[in-house]
């Protein structure tokens, strides 16, 4: 017991006696105790003695006052409390059964997988009730006024007939309008049925809500983002690439003796095994790079030049291809043909994204790389076709309906192409939305089209065909950049589609129950095994990636590019930015309106920068430091018995 430390042991000569010694330790940890505010209850001690730590921090004859009492009792209650709230938030969850039973059968690899899915899931509806409790139910009780007449147009010299926008066809086919957004044109999904009085007439601005919502949920998911990035980092980072963790803590610290079911124990057994052959597998990697020789070395270089550059020009001949593509649909409006261009753009990026990992993947497997780096190569080209994707698409999109590097006269006159697209933002939020419907119908097909008859026919059949086809491998980083590629078409969107996250909302969810089911009926788990945390910190870095892909047009659309004239809040505006200036000039008094500018000036800019660049000089000496501490500890570590 804590009471009857002692030092036990021979004496060895010129040694202090092993009972002073004790008494020594016994005294310091005595005034460690007494002096530290830990609770009681979360020390590491048997019950006995922390009733006496209890008495030596309280001792007899000394009555505490009432106020001090009082306090203990509020923290203790409002600690219970806290816990309980935490107990019931785990219990009443989203998902986690399935996320224990994923993590116990298939590893927290994968189980990560699935945790993204619930964290994207979370971005989306706090995105959502942002923007409804900013924009939608403010405008729904002010009463939006009656749109204007229409913007003539007879001025330009536009080709063709403009009577029916652009010439488009009109298809009264439900369900292909539902498909295209074109039913929901009139409605609060899409931009162009946002709109409001002027700002003077009302104490609300709605237009300064609408501007400021999608700046403020990327904000916010950034923050989300950053925040697990950074708890997902893997340990080696700070620890080094040679450090590895002593196999024997798992061996008798791993089993729950809490565990009483059946089901339980099996799931925890193929837990322990999942997280023995993910530390004997980067064992084993690790050794394979070490024996490597000076010439093994080079010749690998050589050899990852080349298949870089090569997978280099597919990407650049991918890209080039989405960009002729979208440019091909937009300018082509002709009926015949119209029901095959509206869904080309989304088609061929999905066409890329399917045949670009598969070349890649073929180029890679020629050069007989190690498995972990094979798998790094190519998700790292994945990685970059599945943005580089998006981005030339967005592109496309400016060039051909803002006229971005175009000479037209409706661009001259109007700022962006007026005569095919007198509503620019719906245009623009149609396409978006078709490209999100289009990724989840090809979840759906994949699933129930692709892997369940698979997964049948090998069941069934045997030979050395089936046996060499067998079940699908469930692929984490692929689902990953799946999803993430539509969770960077809905960030994308959140402008010209505002209740966009309620659409992906729905397909996450959904998403979830069809990629569980895949993995455990249709699929087998990957050979590869995946830690939990460099899991997390990749699934964060790609999802960042993308969040700043979104956020570069955006910014670029709202500070330089004029809305349209016909539809929604900013007609009378030459960029949705400027509603800010007017706004400070009409609500702020003058005293706000200097500091606000000084604000925006460059007095104070250049010590704003200064003082940053201060603060980031002592975060990057205190990490060095850091580093400094912890190799300091490893050497200790090395030199115990």
């Amino acid at each position: 017991m804590l009471r009857q430390w002692s030092v036990q042991g021979e004496q060895a000569p010129g040694e202090p006696e092993p009972e002073h010694a004790g008494e020594e330790l016994w005294e310091q940890e005595m005034k460690r105790l007494h002096s530290s505010q830990e609770p009681v209850r979360v020390l590491p001690y048997a019950m006995v003695d922390k009733r006496f730590i209890r008495q030596l921090r309280e001792p007899e004859g000394v009555k505490t006052s009432c106020w001090q009492q009082w306090r203990r009792r509020q923290e203790t209650a409002g600690r219970r409390l806290g816990e309980a709230a935490q107990r019931l938030a785990r219990g009443c969850g989203l998902w986690e059964g399935a996320l224990y039973e994923i993590g116990g059968l298939f590893g927290t690899g994968i189980q990560s997988y699935f945790t993204f899915l619930r964290f994207l899931l979370l971005l989306n509806l706090l995105t959502l009730l942002l923007t409804t409790s900013l924009v939608v139910l403010p405008l729904v009780w002010l009463h939006p006024p009656d749109p204007g007449p229409a913007l003539n147009f007879t001025a330009l010299q536009c080709p063709g007939d403009l009577q029916s926008q652009t010439g488009v066809p009109k298809f009264h086919n439900q369900l292909w309008n539902i498909l295209t957004g074109r039913a929901f044109n009139n409605t609060y999904l899409f931009y162009g049925a946002y709109r409001a009085r002027p700002e003077s007439s009302s104490a609300y601005s709605v237009r300064l809500a609408y501007l400021l919502s999608p700046l403020a949920c990327l904000l916010l998911c950034f923050c989300g983002v950053l925040q697990r990035m950074v708890k997902g980092l893997p340990q080696k980072l700070f620890l080094g690439q040679d450090y590895r963790s002593p196999l024997s803590a798992k061996v008798f610290s791993s089993w729950d003796f809490c565990i009483q079911g059946q089901d339980a124990a099996t799931i925890k057994k193929h837990e322990i095994s999942n997280e023995f052959k993910v530390e004997l597998e980067e064992g084993r990697h690790f050794l394979l790079v070490r024996q490597q020789t000076r010439a093994q070395r080079a010749y690998r270089l050589l050899t990852y030049v080349r298949v870089n550059v090569l997978i280099g020009l597919l990407v650049a001949g991918a890209i080039s291809a989405i960009f002729w593509a979208t440019k091909y649909s937009q300018d082509n409006k002709e009926e015949s043909l119209f029901l095959l261009l509206q869904y080309l753009p989304p088609g061929v990026i999905a066409l890329v994204n399917f045949l670009g990992p598969l070349l890649f993947v073929f180029l890679v497997q020629l050069e007989n790389y190690p498995p972990n780096m094979e798998v790094n190569l190519t998700l790292i080209w994945c990685v970059v076709l599945k943005l580089a994707s998006l981005g030339m698409f967005s592109f496309s999109l400016g060039q051909t309906v803002l006229c971005v590097g175009r000479n037209r006269t409706s661009c001259e006159s109007y700022g962006y192409n007026a005569c095919d697209y007198q509503c620019w933002e719906n245009s623009v939020g149609e396409e978006l939305y078709k490209l999100s419907i289009f990724n989840f119908l090809l979840t759906v097909a994949v699933t129930f089209l692709v892997s369940l008859p698979r997964r049948l026919l090998v069941e069934r059949f045997s030979g050395r065909f089936w046996a060499w086809l067998d079940r699908e491998e469930f692929l984490v980083p692929k689902n990953v950049l799946d999803i993430v590629e539509g969770q960077t078409v809905t960030w994308m969107g959140l402008f010209y589609c505002p209740l966009l996250p309620l659409l992906n909302s729905v397909f996450i969810f959904l998403t979830f129950y069809m990629k569980k089911y895949t993995l455990l009926r249709n699929s087998r788990a990957s050979l590869r095994r995946f830690r939990a945390s460099s899991s997390t910190f990749f699934f964060q870095l790609v999802l960042l990636l993308g969040l700043l892909l979104a956020t570069v047009p955006l910014g670029y659309v709202v500070s330089s590019i004029r809305s349209s004239w016909d539809c929604g809040l900013f007609t009378n505006y030459s960029a949705p930015w400027q509603v800010v200036p007017e706004l400070v000039a009409l609500r702020l008094l003058p005293p706000g309106q200097r500091i606000l500018h000084y604000l925006g000036s460059q007095a104070f800019s250049f010590p704003l920068l200064v003082l940053l660049s201060l603060v980031l000089t002592v975060c990057v000496s205190q990490s060095q430091a850091n580093a400094r501490a912890i190799r300091g500890l490893r050497k200790q570590l090395v030199w115990l018995p």
